[in-house]
């Protein structure tokens, strides 16, 4: 048996309680119908709506995770207005933007690259195995992840870059396209005969691999330079198949041995001093009258 004094204490809390229980039991169950309904057909929504519209895998997991976790706030805040629960929507209505602003204001440069990330992902300006030049660095790309952009060096060296710095400057990427021009200045004397050293730099370049037949190598002269006249080999190649390293080394070194052999003389810029010099010698006696 209770004590009367204990049970007359209790009995004005017992509406009070059982109204907090009932408006926990209701606030539970609909929270559980609306995220146990809710999510799966959220998520599919948003996985079938970019699927169709070809968006890579990463960002759809991605989309489909922040999904799910907008379906939770939605629920919690749905739920908690059927049970009753105001104050505690508002106060944690307030809570969450407080914390989403001091976030916001901690990680932006975070939240920038991660930006940065979806971008790349999805626009492509280049893709794992390119050959990109940014800000005068040259890499090739070796991982795309939503915070940063792996890349390898010509002297095998790992860059990490944030990927908001690839996505706000100019990248050039050396491979998207199907041919690529390889353009060497040679130089020749004011002497030497134009059509000799133009046919002479076009023979060398069909002898090349990977030089393609069109558009077909040229040589116009570009510039009168101080010592030399200049004329510009033009080859194109296809840069997914062959390195283009390689074949400008390969060019620049055949035009040279082919202008030796034919005497073609290729000058470079020198200085030419004119004028007098009076020579003392301090350790004579000096002449006498």
């Amino acid at each position: 048996m209770i004590p009367i004094q204990l049970r007359f204490a209790v009995e004005p809390y017992v509406p009070l309680l059982l109204t907090a229980l009932t408006r926990v039991f209701l606030f539970l169950v609909v929270f559980g119908l609306l995220y146990w309904l809710g999510k799966p057909i959220v998520t599919r929504a948003v996985r079938s709506a970019l699927e169709q519209r070809g968006f890579e895998e990463t960002l759809i997991s991605l989309a489909v995770s922040v999904a799910s976790g907008v379906t939770v706030v939605f629920a919690i805040a749905i739920a908690a207005t059927v049970a009753g629960f105001g104050v505690v929507l508002a106060a944690f209505a307030t809570l969450a933007g407080a914390l989403a602003l001091a976030v916001g204001f901690a990680a932006r440069d975070l939240i920038a690259n991660f930006v940065a990330g979806i971008f790349i992902l999805q626009d492509k300006p280049f893709v794992v195995g390119d050959w990109i030049e940014w800000n005068g660095n040259s890499a090739v790309v070796r991982d795309i992840e939503l915070r940063v952009t792996k890349l390898d060096t010509f002297d095998n060296e790992l860059v990490t870059v944030p990927n908001s710095e690839l996505a706000s400057n100019a990248v050039f990427n050396n491979v998207a396209n199907d041919r690529r021009r390889i353009a060497v200045g040679f130089g020749i004397g004011y002497g030497d005969d134009i059509q000799e050293a133009r046919a002479a730099i076009l023979e060398e370049a069909a002898q090349i691999d990977g030089v393609l037949e069109e558009p077909e190598p040229s040589a116009p002269v570009v510039e009168l330079g101080d010592s030399a006249v200049v004329l510009s080999g033009r080859i194109w190649i296809d840069p997914q198949e062959d390195g283009y390293g390689g074949v400008r080394a390969q060019f620049v070194e055949a035009v040279k041995e082919r202008f030796d052999e034919a005497g073609i003389d290729m000058p470079y810029p020198t200085n030419e001093l004119t004028g007098e010099i009076d020579v003392n010698d301090l350790g004579a006696p000096a002449p006498s009258d």
